[in-house]
């Protein structure tokens, strides 16, 4: 049977999303994986997004909490606001009550990537402070670790990212992912999937 990865994300302006389609890639490179592409719902109207300048939304299906029940292991994406997770992907987490009462999503693995404005804005913060999402859940924190190799020791260039997860800098939202913070979200899809497999290996 095939293990069932989620990759389930916000983006307000689509720089989370171009990371997520790259981390269905490397997670879909896994044999015996299959992924699927979510988006949580908006929380905010369309005359609220038409004034912040937010594109149309795209067609990527909407996930309901019960749905995070069905993966075998779930990669978050998130766009940072003020060094956390954006409202958006927090409105989701508190209608996911219902699971954290019977304990449905204990024991998956999970994993988190996202986009910051700047350098300074969340790289770090933003991923830590999500682990208590996961945490109360009671599922299994993946991060990526230095498994992308000599490429997160690159100093020549501005990139994204870090042992979290893969990021994005999105600037003043003309900055789009690089060649190499796309790479590193390829990696992330396809280490995580591999222990997804694994993990759901050993407790067959």
């Amino acid at each position: 049977m095939a293990v069932k990865v989620y990759v389930v994300y916000y983006s307000m302006y689509g720089h989370v999303g171009k990371l997520a389609e790259e981390i269905k890639k490397g997670a879909s490179s896994v044999e015996g994986v299959e992924v699927k592409v979510w988006q949580v719902p908006e929380i905010l109207s369309e005359d609220v997004l038409g004034k912040m300048g937010a594109p149309p939304k795209t067609d990527v299906p909407i996930i309901s909490p019960q749905e995070l029940a069905e993966a075998d292991g779930i990669l978050f994406g998130f766009p940072t606001r003020f060094g956390m997770m954006a409202s958006q992907m927090k409105a989701f987490f508190d209608a996911t009550g219902g699971l954290w009462r019977e304990q449905s999503l204990a024991g998956k693995p999970a994993g988190v990537f996202f986009s910051t404005g700047t350098q300074g804005g969340g790289q770090e913060t933003t991923p830590l402070t999500a682990v208590t999402q996961l945490t109360h859940h009671g599922m299994v924190f993946v991060p990526v670790g230095y498994t992308f190799g000599a490429k997160m020791f690159d100093m020549e260039k501005v990139q994204g990212g870090s042992p979290y997860g893969a990021g994005t800098f999105a600037g003043d939202g003309s900055r789009w992912p690089s060649e190499m913070e796309l790479e590193h979200a390829f990696h992330q899809g396809k280490y995580f999937a591999g222990i997804a497999k694994k993990l759901k290996g050993s407790s067959a």
